[in-house]
């Protein structure tokens, strides 16, 4: 007969079995199951906001002595879905290459649309820039960073620096901004995506980021893959363009053979050896956050 197993390995198979009921997407088991880099996480569902939405988890470099830059990193899920949990090897990779790095949750379509969403990304902000030092991070060199709808996120909140004064945040603490397969200018609406997250907007030129480069933008790393035919290289193209001709800081990567999820999974230690995403971004985001 079999002897049973001792409690602590029953609660070992327990606690296995709940991390893998919570990871009920594609994305959230290869975020439990995935190897990932040695960084501290060192605060996890912190609340920014009254919202359940309104969270945040914080991954800190093992070696931060209060000079680190500081990293907020916006998954994307086409402003209708995702959640931080999924994105800690993205959290953990920006941590070990020496960030401060705050993965944020927002809120979602239908209960906001443009711009509760950059509303929230800014308030997240305001809380990097007020407790980033309790984790050895620099609040005044700040850094921007999403993959596609977050991509959206991190390069309009950089750009138009109207949210994050609204929260109380000097625009001039972000240095730099990164932009992954990121829509940047999608005028005219022409999906169901974009038409009911913005299509009540009045003034549509407003939500495109294109339309705020100038020469004093941050500093932007914008990537995109070749192969992605859900948000095309022409946005990143489009975008870099309009900074380059403003006078503004922008370096431009396009990744042969990668679509629109790899180069966000590039991040991670399984997949890094697809694109060299994580060494460029994090060298460009270093070198200009001063």
């Amino acid at each position: 007969m079999t002897k049973p197993p001792s409690l602590p390995a029953r609660l070992g198979l327990a606690a296995a079995a709940a991390a893998l009921t919570t990871a009920c997407t594609p994305l959230g088991l290869f975020a439990t199951l995935s190897p990932k880099d040695p960084a501290l996480r060192s605060a996890q569902n912190v609340a920014y906001g009254p919202n359940p939405r309104q969270a945040l988890d914080v991954y800190a470099p093992r070696s931060a002595t209060g000079s680190a830059p500081v990293a907020v990193f916006f998954y994307g899920g086409a402003w209708d879905s995702g959640r931080r949990q999924d994105y800690n090897w993205a959290g953990r990779a920006l941590a070990a290459r020496g960030f401060v790095t705050i993965v944020a949750d927002y809120r979602l379509y239908p209960e906001v649309r443009y711009p509760g969403f950059l509303e929230d990304g800014a308030q997240a902000v305001r809380w990097a820039a007020d407790h980033a030092a309790q984790y050895g991070g620099d609040p005044s060199r700040i850094v921007l960073v999403g993959h596609s709808a977050g991509a959206y996120n991190a390069v309009m909140l950089g750009l138009d620096g109207r949210y994050l004064k609204a929260a109380g945040v000097d625009p001039r603490q972000v240095k730099a901004v990164a932009g992954l397969a990121g829509p940047y200018a999608f005028i005219p609406l022409d999906g169901p995506v974009t038409r009911r997250t913005f299509g009540e907007t009045k003034d549509l030129a407003a939500t495109q980021p294109i339309a705020y480069a100038r020469t004093d933008a941050p500093a932007a790393f914008l990537a995109t893959g070749d192969a992605d035919t859900t948000v095309y290289p022409r946005n990143t193209v489009r975008l870099a363009k309009a900074l380059r001709e403003a006078g503004a800081v922008v370096e431009e990567r396009h990744y042969p053979g990668v679509d629109h999820i790899r180069i966000v999974l590039a991040l991670s230690r399984p997949l890094r050896g697809q694109a060299p995403v994580l060494d460029e971004m994090t060298t460009f985001l270093r070198k200009h956050a001063g």
